[in-house]
């Protein structure tokens, strides 16, 4: 029973994570809520959380990510998005510990995107020095990384 339930629940994710694609969120967030109740994933609480973002209900999101972190305190998604949902927010360093911790979770395959963050809360903060370093560590991971270049270039103009 349980091994259905957790299968069940993966489908429901990945149903609810097309309608978020395709900008249908109430219907996301159903479909993520019907997954939990089956059975709580650390992915479905981070991407519920990623659902209420689009919603602009940050707190929520915040709260969704906390969720997931109790699950599986190795997934780095859930610290690096709510780094990204206090940037939002304005709370640079508020963000700055959930970033970092990001860089230090074993279950992560996007390192690129927290140092991009980092980058983006030092940027705000004026510590260009901190910021190119983070744009830099983004970009050796992703070379391609478009926000990245982006955010160098600005720190280039800014130190000119």
């Amino acid at each position: 029973m349980a091994s259905e339930n957790l299968q069940a629940a993966w489908d429901l994710l990945k149903e609810a994570y097309q309608y978020q694609v395709g900008g249908d969120y109430d219907m996301a967030v159903e479909l993520y809520k019907r997954s939990l109740n089956l059975h709580p994933t650390a992915e479905a609480y981070t991407y519920l959380g990623w659902t209420y973002r689009y919603q602009g209900k940050l707190d929520e999101a915040i709260a969704e990510c906390k969720k997931a972190i109790q699950i599986d305190p190795e997934f780095g998604n859930p610290y690096n998005d709510i780094g990204a949902y206090l940037i939002e927010k304005g709370e640079y360093d508020e963000a700055l510990p959930w970033l970092e911790r990001a860089l230090h979770t074993r279950r992560y395959e996007s390192y690129h995107f927290p140092h991009y963050n980092l980058g983006r809360a030092y940027m705000a903060k004026e510590l260009y020095g901190k910021a190119r370093h983070h744009f830099q560590e983004a970009l050796k991971i992703v070379p391609d990384y478009a926000p990245a270049k982006e955010g160098l270039e600005k720190v280039r103009r800014k130190l000119q």
